[in-house]
């Protein structure tokens, strides 16, 4: 059966994560997608590659696609682009803001050649204002956007720590990215239209924030107003990022007993009610008589109530000591509330509920051999996502996919000899 993109036909011009992944997604369900390469690949192929060229990181953000390599510094490899363009539906750019111009591979030029063109360009912080040029990366839009605050993570020496998921950023924009170009497909299946679709990095970091950074004047008022005010008077003040930190977590009414981490004999274990009804059941399991931080007309300001928040925390957290991580996930399962342990990513592929939801795949990528590889973020089950194949080796499809749009024998063999394109 088909994927629900089985025909679309997707030139990707990307590197690192947010644009690779854009196309990873749209492979998964179905498209056709060819990676555009620079002589000698592109740069993630080589980051800690044990095999040349052959990096982990770059076989998963690529699996999946097609691969060619057409030197864009050219003019007989921008030729080649535009003579291919009438048989893409889709093109995803993430290079820096105004490069796509500079090398002819951008939305006004290539739409001469494909009219009802969707082209993605992903930036790092959009194509308006001062910054639009500035270059960009995951660890920047966490710094820029507030996540990097937001976790309120101070190295020993006192400086930012990034965020323990490794690119928020990036994967957010990949999956916006993604998104929109099933909405775009739709739009253009209607109207016949196509239209340019603009994500960056620095937008996917602010909207992912969006419960803590939207403004709620007679909220604000109470938490984030002062917040603002206490941050101005220490930076006035000369306060360091540590400083500025602690004030940010003095400032924050933290809340939720059952919300959160624990320490348990053995390891982590995560709360996660969210209703009263649960949380009621975590008072009956841990014996809290008399917490009461859910009742109406409950002031989470007073201090009072304050005070008496830290003695259940601390009441909680002596009581998960005392036992194991999984005998308290058996004693919360038989409550019916909800709590998980705190899984480590280097194991998470022998999960028995990972497993048993079959999300990791085997591929066969033919240079590195069998791989298990995290598959499509979604099932579907009259169009089904798929993980098709392995990442491409450098340059392996530049032959046959010209060879599809009808470059002869003769043409390829003379494009391949002049370095305008390579093929494997």
């Amino acid at each position: 059966m088909a994927g629900a993109l089985d025909g679309v036909r997707v030139l990707e011009f990307t590197l690192v994560v947010a644009g690779p992944m854009t196309g990873v997604l749209l492979s998964d369900m179905g498209a056709d997608v060819i990676k555009v390469e620079p002589p000698g690949g592109e740069s993630t192929r080589h980051s800690r590659s044990v095999v040349p060229t052959e990096s982990k990181g770059f076989q998963t953000f690529n699996r999946g696609k097609r691969g060619m390599v057409v030197d864009l510094q050219r003019p007989e490899g921008r030729a080649v682009i535009h003579r291919l363009m009438p048989t893409v539906d889709v093109v995803v750019v993430n290079y820096r803001y105004g490069v796509a111009a500079g090398i002819g591979i951008d939305y006004e030029t290539l739409r001469q050649f494909r009219p009802d063109l969707i082209y993605v360009e992903s930036t790092g912080f959009g194509t308006r204002g001062r910054l639009a040029e500035r270059g960009c990366s995951d660890v920047v839009a966490q710094a820029y956007s507030g996540i990097m605050a937001g976790e309120g993570k101070v190295a020993e020496d006192g400086a930012p720590i990034q965020s323990t998921f490794g690119a928020p950023a990036d994967y957010g924009t990949a999956m916006a990215s993604a998104m929109a170009v099933c909405a775009a497909l739709y739009h253009r299946a209607r109207t016949g239209e196509g239209q340019k679709i603009n994500s960056s990095l620095l937008r996917t970091g602010v909207w992912l924030q969006s419960h803590n950074v939207n403004h709620e004047p007679l909220t604000d008022a109470l938490f984030a107003d002062v917040t603002r005010r206490q941050l101005a008077e220490t930076r006035a003040a000369g306060g360091s990022y540590a400083q500025l930190i602690a004030v940010r977590a003095e400032q924050r009414f933290t809340g939720g007993l059952y919300y959160g981490g624990y320490a348990a004999k053995d390891g982590g274990i995560i709360l996660g009610a969210l209703t009263r009804a649960n949380r009621d059941a975590f008072r009956r399991v841990l014996r809290l008589e008399g917490e009461n931080s859910d009742e109406p007309g409950y002031d989470v300001l007073d201090p009072e109530n304050r005070r008496t928040l830290e003695h259940f925390r601390d009441v909680i957290r002596k009581q998960l000591r005392e036992r194991t991580v999984a005998e308290w996930t058996a004693i919360f399962d038989e409550a019916g509330v909800p709590s998980a342990p705190v899984n480590f990513p280097e194991e998470i592929l022998d999960d028995p509920q990972v497993q048993a939801e079959g999300i990791f795949v085997d591929l066969e990528h033919e240079l590195t051999g069998h791989q298990q590889v995290v598959g499509p973020i979604v099932e579907m089950s009259a169009t089904p996502t798929a993980s098709r194949r392995a990442s491409p080796p450098l340059a392996r499809h530049t032959r046959e996919v010209l060879s599809e749009a009808g470059w002869s024998d003769a043409e390829l063999d003379a494009l391949l000899a002049s370095g305008a394109v390579a093929g494997a």
